[in-house]
């Protein structure tokens, strides 16, 4: 049975289910739903909780061995099973789809690993525990998410932000999950006054994104142009050299021009052929040129910022149209 992570606390509060499987990329929230479960299997009777890491001297016969050896402290078990993807090989795929077919009485397992690709997620073992187990797909938070989900952990913990700080806290925190959780639980001690207000926040929170030169030319091929301004100001104060964001730029200008390579993810692709379309050949071809303009200001060739020549090449491929002296 697939159990959204939103519904997770509501189906907890019924009978439990013999076998779960927590899945996906972005470990807090995986390490927060395993959580859920442990909470609710303790409040059941599962007093005793014994871990299983599938390492290279793991035999899978262990598996079913522990959930039936009854303990001396506890009638009720909880095995906390962890594994790589990589890890679901075909004995594990037979022992678990066993186990799945006679779970042990008064034992649950808990199974919890990283994403899935689309690949496992057909594989017969996956479909023996969407028709046997609560299974909960854990997802990254994306761009467009983050606000609301931002918004929703700071209710939880008694916080309201106005619109400008949720927008501003939005902007650093993403990508960074464990780091947003980290500032709200240090809004919790603060006591502000609420509705927390973008001063307030600003002098509160720390800037604990981390971005790198594939994220910023991702933010232009996406056509984000506050992104691209925000993510240039991160890395400009980290003291990122502007070549290094520089290279990424060109590489990816190349690729729209030829055209994207075979293989591609199908999101990568269709990032590349939006940006394609949305600028024509033509003015890809005059971007690249341009881009050499980057080089010889930071090699002190040509006078001139290059961090900022770089930013208008970056809003020129996001598609924001400059004006004549807005150039390069």
């Amino acid at each position: 049975m697939q159990i959204r992570p939103e519904e997770l606390p509501a189906h907890l509060e019924g009978p439990l289910a013999p076998v779960y499987l927590i899945c996906g990329g972005e470990p807090l929230l995986v390490q927060e739903a395993c959580d859920e479960v442990i909470a609710a299997a303790r409040g059941q009777g599962y007093a005793e909780r014994q871990v299983m890491h599938v390492d290279s001297g793991f035999s899978w016969a262990e598996l079913r061995n522990s959930a039936a050896n009854m303990s001396l402290f506890s009638e009720r078990r909880l095995l906390d099973l962890r594994l790589t993807p990589k890890q679901f090989d075909r004995a594990a795929s037979d022992a678990l789809r066993a186990y799945l077919e006679a779970p042990v009485e008064d034992a649950l397992l808990l199974v919890r690993t990283e994403r899935l690709d689309s690949r496992q997620r057909n594989t017969a073992w996956f479909k023996a525990f969407q028709k046997s187990a609560g299974v909960v797909q854990v997802w990254p938070v994306d761009v467009a998410e983050m606000p609301r989900w931002l918004s929703r952990r700071c209710e939880r913990a008694g916080i309201t932000l106005d619109r400008d700080a949720l927008t501003f806290f939005s902007e650093r925190m993403e990508g960074n999950l464990l780091a947003a959780v980290q500032e709200i639980e240090k809004l919790k001690l603060l006591e502000l006054t609420m509705p927390v207000s973008l001063a307030a926040l600003q002098d509160a929170v720390l800037d604990a994104s981390h971005y790198d030169a594939f994220d910023l030319t991702d933010a232009a091929l996406a056509g984000q142009p506050g992104r691209v301004r925000h993510i240039i100001s991160v890395l400009r104060q980290e003291g990122i050299q502007p070549l290094a964001a520089h290279g990424s730029f060109v590489s990816q200008l190349r690729q729209l021009i030829e055209g994207p390579r075979r293989g591609l993810p199908k999101q990568r692709e269709r990032l590349l052929r939006d940006a394609g379309r949305r600028l024509g050949r033509a003015e890809l071809e005059q971007l690249l040129i341009d881009s050499a303009l980057v080089d010889q200001r930071v090699k002190g060739l040509r006078e001139g910022d290059p961090w900022r020549t770089l930013e208008l090449l970056l809003l020129r491929l996001a598609g924001v149209r400059l004006l004549l002296t807005d150039t390069p």
